[in-house]
């Protein structure tokens, strides 16, 4: 489409009169014959305000307890940002087992140290019961009905996620609260047991409940029934080879890929050396939570809503990334960091900043940068981690 001829011509005569033609094209064309503008900002203003919240100290927050241990969690409710997906930390006492029970969401859980045996019935009535190590992941589906039970003299503790920010409210059941609803009379017919049995039930849920220890070899141990590889509810993540190993750490990673049960859940542990660094990066498909298990990190977050924050946070706390937000990880302590992660989809896809800035066209990358091409630099391609980064 053209501009009407008498038109453009009354904008140039007007132009030479008063030297604003550029700005009649620009405030008086429309659609297909927009003008260039001649007011601009040279940079778009940052957003202001205060930081956006996404850290909190877990392993500081209120214990749930029981004869045989405890557990605490944080939410939605304690961290607003975090929608997608709730954490929890459980302890269990040597000798202790976590009642039978099941989620209306999908857990996922990681052994930060002991042993323990843990038992899943699944929908179908196919049961595992396998042995887990530190550094190894257990997934639990919806619905899949589970118990984790001590083996061996040290306690067991396990960093848990779940795909729901309100699980706890959302649908936790536990079998010892459901049983102690019926008449005993009732689950007598349905079990086939005496009233007897039956009025012997706890009155309520029990949770972890204490129990004799079960030697980490003894005959308990040695009944675990794993399924195949494509059905088990476990993998030994720490036991795998790493995706990432350079002078700057190590990054082991799981998706259904390697775990295939795991459809929900990608798993990773990030090691990093004192002064390194995971370059930023954000993922397209999942919300992301860590856990920090050991050391003193800082991480930086490129938010939803276009601010920035930072917060270095320790041993015990945890962080929530939400999909597609950029954040860098950088140890700012004089110890190897270890980082836990969990993202909401089985299948990892992840956006390095380095791998952008190599792989588009350098004169898009320049014209970005407002320099030349001549005067761009190369830029690094699959690093992941890098070394030695000024604290």
């Amino acid at each position: 489409m053209q501009p009407n001829r008498r038109h453009l011509m009354q904008v140039f005569a007007l132009g030479l009169t008063s030297g604003m033609t550029t700005r009649l094209w620009a405030n008086e064309l429309t659609g297909y014959n927009v003008a260039a503008a001649t007011e601009f900002l040279s940079t778009i203003p940052r957003k202001t305000g205060d930081p956006v919240v996404f850290t909190y100290a877990l392993d500081k927050s209120p214990i749930k307890a029981t004869t045989g241990g405890w557990a605490r969690d944080v939410t939605v409710k304690e961290l607003p940002i975090a929608t997608g997906i709730a954490g929890a930390h459980l302890f269990i006492n040597a000798g202790g087992a976590r009642e039978m029970h099941w989620h209306d969401s999908v857990e996922w859980g990681y052994i930060a140290g002991g042993n323990c045996q843990v038992t899943v019935v699944d929908p179908h009535g196919e049961t595992e019961v396998v042995n887990l190590n530190p550094g190894d992941l257990w997934h639990f589906p919806r619905g899949h009905a589970h118990s984790v039970q001590t083996l061996g003299e040290k306690p067991c503790h396990a960093i848990l996620a779940f795909n729901d920010g309100l699980y706890s409210d959302h649908g936790t059941f536990g079998i010892s609260d459901w049983m102690s609803r019926y008449e005993p009379a009732v689950l007598s017919k349905v079990l086939g047991v005496s009233q007897e049995i039956i009025a012997q039930q706890p009155l309520g849920e029990t949770y972890i409940m204490q129990g004799p220890v079960l030697a980490l070899d003894g005959p308990q141990a040695r009944k675990a029934r794993p399924l195949a590889p494509e059905k088990t509810h476990r993998y030994p993540l720490i036991a795998s080879t790493p995706l990432v190993q350079n002078a700057g750490g190590e990054l082991y990673l799981a998706t259904r890929k390697e775990f295939p049960l795991a459809q929900e859940f990608s798993s990773l542990l990030l090691r990093l050396n004192a002064g390194a660094m995971q370059e930023p990066h954000w993922h397209p498909n999942a919300n992301e939570w860590h856990y920090i298990l050991k050391g003193k990190v800082r991480i930086t977050l490129f938010s939803p809503d276009k601010r920035v924050a930072v917060a270095d946070i320790g041993a015990g706390d945890i962080a929530y990334i939400p999909s597609n937000c950029g954040h860098s990880i950088l140890n700012i302590g004089n110890e190897t960091a270890e980082i836990l992660g969990a993202l909401d989809s089985g299948d990892y896809q992840i956006s390095n900043l380095p791998d952008w800035l190599s792989n588009a066209p350098r004169h898009l990358v320049a014209n970005n940068m407002g320099i030349s091409e001549l005067a761009l630099p190369e830029f690094p391609k699959g690093q992941h981690i890098v070394a030695g980064v000024a604290r």
